[in-house]
């Protein structure tokens, strides 16, 4: 601890300033946010602090902060963005299958009426049969 006591004028009571270059405990903080942060361009990487400044300290501890919300942000954006891209693609499958179910459903359609109409077609038929059995019985029959 260097400390130093002045007085100014001789009517003025005396100044004291105290501080110490072995109070370390903002240091110990650099030390621990002392890191690179490889998301950051070079130019935008933090400057390491003039310790003896509590400032510098104060603005080189901020700007790491602010480089470590960056780099969640980043990777946030990147898993959101790799979301999109998943959505995305199912959104193109859901859209062939609707298709396929469109196109499905209108051979449905089709298949059922010609469906309709073959039975329509058989049952007249089955009944012309039936006729024309009943006219050859009865014409045996009278022969």
């Amino acid at each position: 601890m260097i400390t130093s006591t002045r007085r100014v004028s001789p009517d003025k009571s005396e100044v004291r300033i105290a501080f110490s270059l072995d109070d370390n405990s903002d240091v110990k903080d650099v030390e621990d946010l002392s890191q690179t942060f490889p998301d950051l361009e070079q130019r935008l990487q933090p400057v390491p602090p003039c310790v003896s400044l509590r400032e510098s300290v104060q603005v080189y501890k901020e700007h790491c902060r602010m480089a470590k919300e960056f780099h969640q942000v980043k990777n946030e954006i990147a898993v959101l963005e790799d979301r999109k891209r998943k959505l995305l693609a199912e959104m193109v499958e859901d859209e062939k299958v609707a298709l396929e179910i469109a196109r499905l459903e209108e051979e449905f359609r089709r298949l059922t009426e010609e469906n309709r109409t073959l039975v329509t077609v058989h049952k007249e038929r089955a009944k012309q049969l039936e006729r024309l059995c009943g006219n050859n019985r009865t014409r045996q029959d009278s022969s």
